[in-house]
């Protein structure tokens, strides 16, 4: 299975490919998709479409493991960056690829066992999970391995094997 993790955003979007089977995991590929902050906004979500697609049409994953959104204070920045995970949700659904979304608690349960993990515990077992020699830059590149490690956890589990059925048929 090659998971496809993505870290939504709008200045910096994170990704992550990651092939998981029996013998264990192996990163394929890992970085960004930067937009400047100068750039028109509707430029920026275009930017951000097309680069989803080469990421997509390169590695050709079997399923797209994304973050949930979740924000506190500023809903300026919880919009935009609402708008532009929907730009990138769409790239992932014109490619016909399976989307499964995971809360920030969801991620840090699957990669550590502990749902309240510090960002570096998380980022630390990301590390050792995929045999990685240092944690990739920026930060939104190693949280989008550690969502798709997450989603290779919760593939295996018999609720998401159930999810995965009834998922298919729609």
């Amino acid at each position: 299975m090659t998971v496809l993790g993505i870290d939504p955003g709008y200045a910096i979007i994170g990704y992550g490919i990651v092939s998981h089977d029996r013998c264990g995991y192996r990163p394929v590929a890992y970085g960004c998709i930067t937009t400047d902050a100068d750039c028109d906004f509707n430029k920026r979500l275009s930017l951000i479409f097309d680069g989803m697609n080469k990421i997509i049409e390169k590695a050709k994953p079997d399923c797209v493991a994304i973050e949930k959104l979740y924000f506190q204070n500023n809903q300026k920045t919880a919009i935009m960056v609402a708008e532009a995970r929907g730009v990138i949700l769409l790239a992932c659904q014109l490619h016909n690829i399976p989307i499964y979304e995971y809360t920030p608690l969801q991620v840090k349960t699957a990669v550590t066992g502990y749902g309240k993990a510090k960002k570096q515990q998380v980022m630390d077992m990301t590390k050792r999970l995929l045999k990685l020699k240092v944690m990739p830059k920026p930060d939104d590149a190693a949280d989008a391995l550690a969502i798709a490690v997450c989603h290779t956890h919760a593939a295996g589990t018999a609720l998401r094997q159930q999810l995965n059925s009834s998922h298919r048929t729609l």
